[in-house]
């Protein structure tokens, strides 16, 4: 099946069999597994991971795409195609529905939104075991980058407070149809145990991050005046000169726990 890619849909389709089995390798999926696969696409990884699991449910926006998928798919297992805008999909009322304690996720993600699919998925973290993506690189090492790092920011603080980041390998842009202009990269994610979350506030910690970050050249002082004051700051054990890039994700849960106001 070679189905027109579409812009609009930010579609670029994998193809390079090298590639493929590496995804599939690094998912590993079992029979007992319960496997969401976010845009399959044509199915290049969907038909090899529903044949390791048997099962698998995929999440697809382009209705061009369902009736082939479900085609090339009957005779390798069970696919439930669910036809929706995956940011609308509740990951934690699938996984109850389907009665399994968390799912897996996987997927060539669209470039152009990957970051609101991947908030979206950490507000479902609960529900789910990993997480194995396709990406644009430059997103990944955003995502894994250490405080110090120019590409570390909102990204990296928000992700890591809630998942293990782990980068596994890049794949050229020859390994797509049509060939994207950027590298892409494969990496997973690990949400972290109930034990090892922080308790601060989300609303509170995402303001907190989103302000310090807004303008990363600026001080925390100046950053964050309208939500904490330097005294405020200093409460939490932090310099209130020193500037967001060079705070540890932790550091972001001590100044979301100062009191507003303090």
């Amino acid at each position: 099946m070679n189905s027109r890619p579409k812009k609009s849909f930010g579609q670029h389709f994998l193809h390079e069999k090298r590639y493929i089995e590496r995804i599939v390798g690094a998912v590993a999926p079992r029979a007992d597994d319960f496997v969401v696969e976010i845009g399959p696409g044509e199915g290049a990884l969907t038909l090899p991971l529903l044949a390791a699991a048997g099962r698998l449910t995929a999440i697809e926006l382009d209705t061009d795409l369902i009736p082939g998928l479900q085609a090339r798919a009957a005779a390798v297992g069970e696919l439930s195609i669910v036809h929706a805008d995956v940011l609308k999909v509740d990951f934690t009322a699938l996984a109850h529905r389907h009665g399994v304690e968390r799912l897996r996720l996987a997927g060539n993600l669209p470039y152009y939104i990957s970051s609101p699919i991947l908030f979206h998925c950490v507000e479902h973290a609960a529900a789910i075991r990993d997480m194995h993506f396709m990406l644009q690189k430059e997103v990944v090492d955003r995502m894994a980058a250490e405080p110090g790092s120019k590409v570390y920011g909102r990204l990296s603080v928000m992700l890591q407070l809630a998942c293990r980041v782990i980068p596994l390998f890049t794949v050229p842009p020859g390994a797509f149809r049509p060939p994207p202009k950027v590298d892409s990269a494969v990496v997973r994610l690990e949400p972290l145990a109930a034990h090892e979350l922080h308790d601060a506030d989300p609303d509170r910690l995402h303001a907190i991050v989103k302000a310090a970050f807004a303008q990363r050249r600026k001080t925390l002082a100046n950053g964050l005046r309208q939500l904490l004051d330097a005294e405020a700051i200093r409460s939490a054990g932090i310099d209130p000169k020193a500037r967001a890039e060079t705070l540890a994700p932790m550091d972001f849960v001590r100044l979301a726990k100062v009191p507003a106001g303090a």
